[in-house]
């Protein structure tokens, strides 16, 4: 599984996320994330993205004015099969 880096660096709310949602859709299930961001807003907007679109936030730390989040994007769920 590989890791893609965003960097957002400079990027306001909800930039952020909405180009991490971005990126996320064209990766597989299982692929992992790292985004880089300097709004301090970051923090709650991905724990909350996290929460109600079902990917892993695998990690998350903060280096001076920097936040790194981890995202494992989720496994798609099969398609119900029509009765």
């Amino acid at each position: 599984m590989g890791e893609t880096v965003l960097d957002l660096k400079g990027l306001s709310c909800p930039l952020p996320v909405l180009r991490a949602n971005k990126a996320l859709r064209g990766m597989a299930a299982g692929e992992r994330l790292r985004v880089l961001a300097t709004d301090p807003a970051a923090v709650k907007d991905f724990k909350a993205y996290c929460e109600q679109t079902g990917h892993a936030l695998v990690a998350m730390s903060q280096d001076r004015d920097t936040f790194t989040f981890v995202i494992q994007r989720k496994a798609e769920r099969p398609a119900k099969a029509e009765e």
